[in-house]
Order: C-alpha cells, then structure tokens, then sequence
C-alpha cells in the first residue's frame, strides 16, 4: 500500500467513498452525496506548502482511503490547530488503511509545526475511537444529540491529539 499526497485525479474515486458513508452511515453528518466538481473545488485548498494536506491510500491503482486537515476555526489564533477526517473504503477494513493514513498526516501536522489536532466522531464509532486512542487522541467533550439524519438524533465525540509529544 502506498501512501501518497492527493491528486485532482482522485476527486472521483473520494467522491465514491465519501458518498457511500452519506448515503448509508451517520458516521458524516453531510445529507446529499457530492458531485465531483464540488469536489474539485474542494480539493484547491490543499497546497504542498501549506499546514493543510491531504492524502490517499492507493494499491494496485485502486484509492482505498483518503485523510486530510483543515482549520479547526477560522478565527486567527487557531492557526496551531486543525481538524482531522479519515476515510477508508468499505472494503478496505482491517488491512491498516486507516493506520497508515493517520500516521502519515499527523506526521505531515507535526512537519508544519501544528500543535494540536481535533477529531469529531459520531458515535456509537469504536473502530474509529480506538483507531484515534492508538494515536494518542483523548476525548475531550461530546456534543450530544447534534446531528440528525435517517430520523434519529447523533451524538458527536471531540478528540484531540497533543502534537508536541
């Protein structure tokens, strides 16, 4: 498995993950699955040169997952911090997809001098709890009951990872 930085070519292949988890999962609070030129809009924030990046997983020619960061606020003074999303394809479990992803990036966080990361993970979520406790996430609060999507009412967990240990 490779790990690399994002390309505009894998804006279909993160749609076809990411649509997947809007249309079948809470785990995204998004309703409606994105079109790729929403995605390729969204993908010209990312720049080697900045604190944000993005990466994908890809073996055989084939995305298996992708994770990125932004900024956690747009305040000014959280430029120390960011928040995190990680995606694994729904075939991929179990094969460290999400391991890699989240070393890689939080390496690349530590690398542009970022202090903190942030994750929000709608629960019940263990895989993805556990995935971040291996990494050093701690729960830090929970948003109860702040999401809705398929009739019900979500809760939501805030990690976060100290990035100067």
């Amino acid at each position: 498995m490779l790990i690399r930085r994002m390309e505009l070519r894998d804006c279909d292949a993160i749609n076809t993950i990411y649509n997947y988890y809007i249309t079948h999962t809470a785990i995204t609070f998004d309703l409606c699955p994105w079109q790729l030129a929403e995605r390729e809009q969204w993908f010209a924030q990312f720049d080697p040169s900045s604190c944000y990046q993005a990466w994908v997983a890809e073996q055989d020619q084939h995305i298996l997952g992708f994770a990125y960061n932004t900024p956690f606020n747009s305040k000014q003074a959280f430029h120390i911090a960011s928040e995190i999303t990680i995606y694994a394809a729904p075939d991929a479990g179990r094969r460290g997809v999400g391991s890699q992803l989240m070393r890689t990036l939080l390496d690349s966080m530590r690398d542009k001098a970022l202090r903190r990361a942030y994750s929000l993970v709608t629960l019940p979520n263990p895989a993805s709890l556990a995935l971040h406790r291996r990494f050093g996430f701690q729960q830090v609060g929970q948003l109860n009951d702040v999401g809705e999507k398929f009739g019900q009412y979500h809760s939501v967990a805030m990690l976060e990872c100290d990035l100067t240990v």
